[in-house]
């Protein structure tokens, strides 16, 4: 493969992950809350990271830039002229004589290409091998501004153009490599650049390269760090000689080893790292807002099984309250399951006594007088157990009432509202208004729900208490009383009245007076012990259903709003973590094949200045 399809490749892999970066943070970016500030401070510094990837599209062919950054005097300028063969910048050693960015570069390349404004630079134009794949950048030195936030400074013009720059020569002697104010610049760069590290003046001070390394070693990977003498280099290269020594190995890196398909790499790796360090920042501030985060989410748990005891106790009171019609609707479905079988016509006759009562009573009705009377106690009969079951259908409505009162629900409001203010989240995510609508909404689903599971409680007692043993036990129960008497009716209807050898009559009234007291007697008893096994299987499965309520927390809609910011919030923290994990497999993989230059390894905790000081 050539040079030009390789780098043709690198580009299109650069351009594919930068599509897919981008894609990826944006949607990120849309799930973060809007209305909460740490969301609103990713979303910001995010969408300043997709703005530097824009322009890193931009300026994909163009060549690399290669910027100083160095102290006062520790021949950044010197160093320009010596890797270009002239004097295109000006140097002095002891005062600063850069203030105005100095551009080199070839004859068809304008600062606009590289996205520099080319009011905000001195352009010096030369056609020569070097700048073929290069653009010199001689910046002016961060330590000579004392106030470090004034406009039109030596050190605004730097902040404003490190976004522009792929590769940092940085420039120390044997005074300058500890100086505070260019390692503050360089840790503010780094993640938007490439770094090469030379100490000059070679010519007149000892290598203080270890101690420099040892400097650097905490936060950078300086790679090979190289020791010149930038006037001996100029006078060389001057003279047609070919650059010996450390200046040799530094223009072989420069013209070879970042050249051709190199550049793509070196800029891909510049965005992996400005993207980890601003995802780093990103995480850092949600887990440090996640803490009220979960406070809140703790304390909405607490107030939902407050409410959910309180509502699962009234939801009791109210079911207990209206066991009778629960009693007499389980005694339905028990006897609806028993089919016609001797004991279910007992029960049947039993559901239906108060009707074949009244319809006797009707019977018996001789004037209009009576049967208005008859009619009045009949209506009023139906009308109570109307009401009655009226009552029982709404238990559920009524818990709600009771357990879910104003007072309840201010009370968990007050104590929300303080922790969602801690979050910093909106008041109105907390907001309990019975009146709202969507609220209003979670208050009937939830009385549909305990309806719809009273009807499975019902179904379940319904068929524990229609199982065979309970079944034939009954049966057998009322045919030990009814068999015999109607046995002996038989016998001596049959027997004794006709074929015995001397009949005797038929029994009397007395007779089936007595045996229909004892049947309605024993069948009495019966029922009584079916219902009070059910009754206490009945208040068994309550209790059950109360517990149950009481621990299904979930079941108290009230605080959805602040769930969904909550989860919301999880969800972007799970998804943070699997772009960092994405960035730095492709940060692992780009490591194999870029360059042995030099790279900040540590990442701080403030979000990269190359993107707060960038224009939008």
């Amino acid at each position: 493969m050539n040079q030009t399809s390789e780098l043709e490749l690198e580009q299109l892999e650069l351009l594919a992950e930068i599509d897919s970066l981008q894609g990826d943070l944006r949607r990120w970016t849309e799930r973060l809350p809007e209305d909460w500030p740490p969301g609103r401070a990713c979303r910001a510094l995010i969408e300043r990271l997709v703005q530097r990837a824009d322009r890193l599209r931009l300026r994909l062919e163009a060549p690399l830039v290669v910027a100083t950054l160095g102290g006062t005097g520790t021949g950044k300028s010197t160093l320009i002229n010596a890797i270009v063969g002239e004097e295109v910048s000006t140097a002095g050693r002891q005062r600063p004589t850069t203030h105005q960015p100095t551009l080199i570069c070839r004859p068809d390349l304008e600062p606009a290409d590289l996205g520099i404004a080319p009011e905000t630079v001195h352009v010096v134009r030369r056609d020569l091998p070097v700048l073929r794949d290069l653009v010199l950048l001689d910046c002016p030195d961060p330590d000579t501004t004392e106030d470090a936030e004034a406009a039109g400074t030596n050190l605004a013009r730097l902040r404003h153009l490190m976004p522009h720059c792929d590769v940092l020569l940085v420039t120390a002697t044997q005074q300058k490599y500890r100086s505070a104010r260019v390692l503050d610049e360089l840790a503010s760069a780094a993640p938007g650049a490439r770094l090469v590290f030379v100490q000059t003046h070679a010519d007149a001070e000892d290598d203080i390269r270890d101690d420099w390394r040892e400097v650097l070693a905490p936060d950078y990977e300086p790679g090979e760090i190289f020791f010149v003498d930038s006037l001996r280099a100029l006078a060389e290269v001057r003279a047609g000689m070919r650059p010996s020594g450390d200046f040799g190995r530094l223009m072989d890196l420069l013209t070879r080893e970042l050249a051709g398909s190199a550049g793509a790499r070196i800029r891909r790796a510049n965005f992996l790292d400005l993207a980890k360090q601003t995802l780093d920042t990103c995480r850092r501030r949600l887990d440090r807002a996640y803490e009220p985060v979960e406070r809140l989410a703790e304390a909405i748990d607490q107030q939902r099984r407050r409410l959910a005891t309180e509502l699962a106790r009234a939801l009791r009171d109210e079911l207990l309250r209206s066991r009778r019609q629960w009693e007499q609707r389980l005694l339905a479905e028990v006897a609806d399951r028993w089919g016609f079988s001797p004991f279910a016509m007992v029960l049947r006759a039993y559901q239906g006594i108060g009707s074949l009562l009244a319809a006797s009573i009707l019977f018996r009705v001789r004037s209009p007088v009576q049967l208005a009377l008859w009619g009045a106690v009949e209506g009023g009969r139906r009308v109570r157990r109307a009401r009655l079951e009226q009552r029982a259908r709404a238990a559920p409505w009524r818990a709600v009432s009771l357990g879910l009162d104003e007072g309840n629900l201010r009370a968990s409001l007050i104590v929300l509202e303080g922790y969602a203010n801690d979050a910093q989240l909106p008041i109105e995510h907390a907001a309990l208004d019975p009146s709202d609508e969507q609220n209003a909404a979670m208050t009937e689903q939830f009385v549909s729900n305990v309806s719809r599971e009273l009807q499975v409680l019902i179904g379940q007692l319904a068929q524990h208490h229609t199982r065979r043993a309970v079944r034939w036990t009954f049966e057998l129960l009322w045919l030990a009383l009814l068999l015999p008497i109607m046995l002996r009716m038989g016998k001596n209807f049959f027997w004794d009245s006709w074929l015995a050898p001397e009949p005797v009559p038929v029994y009397g009234l007395d007779f089936f007076v007595a045996a229909a007291f004892w049947l309605f007697a024993w069948a009495t008893l019966l029922v009584w012990l079916l219902s009070l096994r059910m009754r206490r299987g009945l208040h068994e499965k309550i209790d059950e259903l109360a517990r149950r309520w009481s621990d299904n927390r979930e079941a108290i809609g009230w605080f959805a709003p602040l769930d969904r910011q909550i989860a919301r919030i999880e969800r972007c923290r799970r998804e943070l973590e699997h772009l960092e994990g994405k960035i730095t497999d492709l940060k692992r993989h780009v490591a194999r094949q870029q360059p042995a230059v030099g790279h900040r390894t540590t990442l701080d905790a403030a979000p990269p200045r190359v993107l707060l000081d960038e224009k939008p």
